[in-house]
C-alpha cells in the first residue's frame, strides 16, 4: 500500500521563545503532522516538555498531534497526554515490559498508538504486536538532541519494517537527521511520513519554512519514482518528450 507523504515538523526545533507564532507558521506552512517530542532526563539524556505545553498549544491548531513519548515509565502518563489533545501518541518498545498492555491502553483512550525503535533496536520487537500498531517510528538517530546526523545503517531496518507492515493501514515514520539531502533515500526504503526539526525551522519565518517543507516533500515523492533500467525504453521516452515541445 502506497500511502501519501507526510511531513511532520518537530516543535523541538522552533523558537521556544514564541512557539504560538510557530506552530501557526508550520501549519500555514503546508505541515501535515505536528509533531511533539517529549523527553524525561530518564530515558533520554534531555528534558523538553510535558502534556501541560501540549494542552496549551492544541487550541492553535486542527493539525494532527503526533506526540512521540520518549519517557520510561510511561504507562502512568498515557492519560494525561490523551486529554491534553494528543491524536497519535508513540511509546518506545524499550521503555517498558508490557509493549501489547501499553498498546492496548492508548487504543482505549481513543488514540491511536505508535510504537518507536531506537537504531540498536531490532524490528523483530513488534512482530506480535503489528495489529496493535496504527505507526511506526524508526528512530535514525539515537534519541535525545535535535540536530544529529542521520544513520544511514537504520535503511535497511526501514525496508525490512516495510515488508513486515504489507496492506497494513500503518504508517511509518521515520525521525532524526531527515532532510531534503536523504528524504529520498527514506522514502525509497518505505517511509511514508518524515519527521524534520532543523530542516524546516530554517530560516525564521512561514515563507521559509513553507519552501523547506515543499522541498522535503518534493525530494521524498521523487525517491519513490521508479528508475528505468533498460536504456531503450529511456531513448524512447526521450524521444517522445522531445516531440512535445
Amino acid at each position: 500500500m502506497t500511502r501519501e507523504i507526510f511531513i511532520a515538523p518537530s516543535i523541538l526545533a522552533a523558537d521556544f521563545a514564541r512557539l504560538g507564532e510557530e506552530i501557526a507558521a508550520i501549519d500555514a506552512a503546508g505541515a501535515d503532522w505536528i509533531h511533539c517530542d517529549v523527553m524525561d532526563g530518564h530515558f533520554v539524556p534531555n528534558i523538553s516538555f510535558g502534556a501541560e505545553l501540549i494542552k496549551a498549544i492544541r487550541p492553535l491548531t486542527k493539525k494532527t498531534f503526533d506526540i512521540h513519548l520518549m519517557i520510561a515509565p510511561v504507562d502512568p502518563y498515557l492519560e494525561a497526554f490523551a486529554e491534553a489533545g494528543a491524536d497519535v501518541i508513540t511509546i518506545h518498545s524499550e521503555a517498558g515490559p508490557h509493549l501489547d498492555r501499553s498498546l492496548q491502553a492508548i487504543r482505549t483512550l481513543g488514540k491511536k498508538a505508535g510504537v518507536s525503535l531506537c537504531p540498536a533496536t531490532p524490528e523483530s520487537v513488534i512482530e506480535y504486536v503489528l495489529d496493535r500498531i496504527d505507526l511506526v517510528l524508526v528512530m535514525t538517530v539515537n534519541p535525545g538532541f535535535g540536530g544529529q546526523s542521520f544513520l544511514e545503517s537504520q535503511l535497511e531496518k526501514i525496508r525490512r519494517i516495510r515488508t513486515m507492515i504489507g496492506d497494513r493501514p500503518i504508517r511509518l515514520e521515520v525521525d532524526g537527521g531527515v532532510t531534503r539531502d536523504n528524504a529520498a533515500a527514506v522514502a525509497a526504503a518505505g517511509a511514508d511520513t518524515l519527521v524534520a526539526g532543523s530542516a524546516v525551522f530554517r530560516g525564521g519565518n512561514s515563507a521559509d519554512y513553507a519552501g523547506n517543507i515543499a522541498a522535503i516533500r518534493i525530494a521524498a515523492e521523487g525517491g519513490r519514482v521508479p528508475k528505468i533500467q533498460d536504456n531503450s525504453a529511456q531513448a524512447v521516452r526521450v524521444g517522445e518528450t522531445a516531440r512535445l515541445r
